[in-house]
């Protein structure tokens, strides 16, 4: 059910759709809470709020309509629902595809619940709260914003802008919508590719009475060709089922996903109850491997050299919130127009529509975490907390293929020395193997590695005379006898280099002329000054012999930072075929 008017009208999981649901984005009341008093002053019983907003853009934003970009540490919003007719008798179920930081919901007056986390997407069941048209009053707390014990990526702690650090994201970020479900429920799938034997594994949560009469059938088909169906009975609310998918429907009997060849399976999931369907869920797969051996970086067991462009996903008029689907298309579209054939999500999790196009058009993702800035045991756990739904979330998107839970030591600055520090990131790592063991895991992109299947760079030298020379002994690099960033190594201290893939994860930064915003190193001239910085420093990586990739810093220009290769408008600021002629080399 979608008004055409709203912003961000698409089903917003495109992984997991059902066909019954309601958007809730557009115009809702809003009202500023500065001095924290809407609680004690039962601000969800008025009616009266003096704002109105667009969401799901925040307040800062001009999309927003409001543009306000003094800080606040609370923020209320209110809408009246009223719930159609044939889904009154449903489960109904408020998603807030991530809001930031401490969201608490009133439906009626009545408070359903809070949650933590502003990166993450979660949900309010509030069937017993309804009756007939309903009052939401939300307030979105972020008090502790000046504390760095929170996730908060490149969000700003102070009230003004500096270095790489812009205008705070507060309150709802993405998209609201409603769902309307039966008692009994696909709650969830997850789905994991083998190639190697053909085969997909399908882990299934099922929600509501297991004891009556449920089957489940998969269909999985391949461009409205069906090529597998089976059901099976429901005994439990958890079951896992690997199913072989070779068929004859094509000469190599199983498609591969591949930058090249993004082939996506369709998976159909019917939930029935005494025969009668009961829930209808519609996802999609991809066959791909992930996997490393003797040094290099394998998709479906042949090595790729990742061309990758760092990508902060941030726009002049709605920051984080990508404004539109023609937006997120037109970054990816032009990013392989340059002939990357990927991206690292730099800071951010990404927008599940950005991934779905990422997954249809076979851009590569590194998917990586919003750090914390202080160490802490309240940092751990927040971050711990959040980190595990990021992966629980994104697991089925084809297109991510490296966890990035950890940059440059944010969050972790004494990770060369400090023992707590160090165990933190080790345990994010088997954390995350626990969850995924398919996935590349980078711990501590940049430098100071501890335990992690890559060892990434970041390094801005401006040439690559300069670069072969730092880098023509590999041994020195890897044993920490180059310095990175003046002070920085390659490992943390008591850990060693193991044979990991070397990929330089950050360099570039080039910015033209400017009066206003920086880059990294001197600012070029010209196009042809920059083209030809562009060429050295890209060349010098790729003709070192045991680099496995490289990303540029950055697609886009944003706020005070303007090293992108596009302007924030996305204009290019350069001929894009020359840099994928460069890039292609």
């Amino acid at each position: 059910m979608v008004n055409i008017n709203i912003p961000k009208k698409e089903y917003p999981r495109p992984q997991f759709e059902r066909a019954e649901w309601m958007n809730l984005n557009g115009e809702w009341n809003f009202k500023f809470d500065k001095e924290n008093k809407g609680e004690k002053e039962k601000w969800y019983e008025e009616s009266t709020f003096d704002k109105k907003i667009i969401v799901p853009f925040t307040y800062e934003t001009k999309a927003s309509g409001i543009g306000e970009e003094v800080f606040c540490p609370n923020v209320w919003y209110q809408k009246s629902v009223t719930i159609p007719n044939e889904y009154k008798q449903k489960e109904i179920v408020l998603h807030f595809q991530a809001a930031d930081y401490i969201t608490k919901l009133w439906v009626n007056g009545i408070l359903v619940g809070e949650r933590k986390g502003g990166q993450i997407a979660f949900s309010f069941n509030i069937t017993d709260y309804l009756e007939g048209t309903n009052v939401l009053n939300i307030v979105v707390k972020n008090e502790d914003s000046q504390s760095c014990y929170q996730p908060r990526g490149k969000q700003r702690w102070l009230d003004n802008n500096y270095g790489c650090w812009y205008v705070q994201t507060t309150g709802i970020w993405q998209t609201v919508w409603l769902e309307f479900l039966n008692d009994a429920h696909v709650q969830a799938v997850k789905i994991t590719p083998n190639i190697d034997t053909e085969s997909v594994e399908f882990s299934y949560g099922i929600s509501g009475d297991i004891a009556s009469s449920l089957c489940l059938k998969t269909s999985i088909s391949f461009k409205g060709q069906q090529i597998k169906t089976f059901e099976q009975s429901i005994e439990r609310a958890n079951q896992t089922i690997s199913t072989n998918i070779a068929s004859d429907f094509h000469e190599w009997r199983v498609v591969h996903w591949s930058p090249q060849s993004p082939n996506l399976y369709d998976v159909e999931f019917t939930l029935y109850r005494n025969g009668e369907e009961i829930d209808n869920v519609k996802s999609y797969f991809g066959m791909r491997k992930i996997s490393i051996e003797n040094g290099n970086i394998l998709l479906n067991n042949v090595p790729i050299y990742q061309k990758l462009l760092l990508d902060q996903g941030y726009w002049s008029e709605s920051h984080l919130t990508p404004p539109s689907e023609e937006a997120i298309i037109e970054d990816i579209d032009k990013t392989l127009e340059m002939g990357f054939n990927g991206v690292r999500k730099h800071m951010k999790v990404e927008d599940q529509r950005y991934l779905y196009w990422a997954d249809k058009k076979g851009l590569l993702v590194w998917s990586e975490m919003a750090a914390t800035y202080e160490f802490s045991d309240e940092a751990v756990q927040n971050f711990t907390e959040e980190w595990i739904e990021v992966v629980k979330q994104q697991y089925n998107h084809p297109s991510i293929i490296t966890w990035t839970p950890f940059n440059e030591s944010w969050g972790v600055k004494n990770i060369y020395t400090d023992s707590k520090q160090q165990k933190f990131t080790e345990g994010i790592y088997h954390l995350t193997k626990a969850m995924d063991s398919m996935r590349p895991v980078i711990v501590n992109d940049g430098w100071e590695h501890t335990v992690s299947d890559i060892i990434t760079l970041h390094d801005y030298v401006e040439y690559g005379d300069e670069f072969l020379k730092r880098y023509e002994d590999k041994e020195k690099v890897v044993k920490n006898e180059i310095a990175f960033n003046k002070s920085k190594h390659a490992m943390a201290l008591g850990y060693e280099y193991k044979g990991q893939p070397i990929i330089i994860s950050e360099y570039g930064g080039i910015a033209f002329n400017s009066e206003e915003g920086w880059g990294y190193g001197n600012q070029v001239k010209n196009e042809e000054e920059f083209l030809t910085r562009y060429e050295s420093i890209t060349q010098g990586i790729k003709d070192t012999p045991y680099i496995s990739g490289f990303c540029y810093t950055q697609i886009t220009d944003v706020q005070q930072e303007v090293n992108g290769l596009l302007n924030e408008d996305r204009t290019p600021k350069i001929d894009l075929t020359k840099i994928r002629e460069i890039n292609n080399k």
